[in-house]
């Protein structure tokens, strides 16, 4: 029984939180519940597929392969085939994350791991398409162009001042990530 209580101990907290909420002031606490209650049916709809394609893709591509295409050796083609991956992507940024354990565990290099973050997280298609009839094409393509040598600074210096251990230590944590 602890073990469960210490394992949902956030969610209890929570779920008392919205309870007292709901006692003191109604209407903020049902409005808090139906909050609530839209974020978890948009995760209970996302995450499936993306447990799915992590499932295939751990299955289908060899660590090799992804060893070839963004490990340690991969240099240009591992960083835009990282930020084509991002991209291309669908769903919300917490998506990223279980990809990114996966392309760990495939030996995807630490640096290649944060750039497609960045990409899944700034460039996507869909978002870019808005953007372009929503704000024109030229606030578009001007944010893009930043945005992307932005991302691989980023991951570059970040990847560089991680020590070996704290980039170890989270592969380690990326082996251990059971989908």
């Amino acid at each position: 029984m602890k073990k469960i209580l210490k394992r949902y101990r956030a969610f209890i907290a929570v779920a008392t939180g919205i309870l007292i909420l709901t006692i003191f002031n109604y209407e903020l606490g049902i409005k808090a519940l139906n909050i609530t209650g839209y974020s978890l049916k948009e995760m209970i709809l996302v995450i499936p597929p993306i447990f799915v394609l992590l499932g295939l893709l751990d299955i289908w591509v060899p660590r090799e392969t992804m060893i070839k295409y963004m490990g340690e050796g991969s240099g240009l083609k591992g960083i835009l085939l990282s930020i084509f991956i991002g991209s291309a992507a669908a769903g919300p940024l917490y998506g990223a994350f279980p990809v990114a354990a996966v392309f760990m565990k495939k030996g995807v290099k630490f640096s290649n791991v944060l750039i497609f973050i960045g990409a899944w997280s700034t460039t996507k298609i869909p978002m870019l398409l808005f953007e372009v009839a929503a704000l024109g094409t030229k606030f578009a393509v001007t944010r893009l162009l930043v945005d992307i040598p932005g991302i691989i600074i980023i991951a570059v210096i970040l990847a560089k001042l991680a020590s070996k251990e704290e980039v170890n230590k989270i592969y380690k944590n990326a082996e251990n990530f059971d989908y």
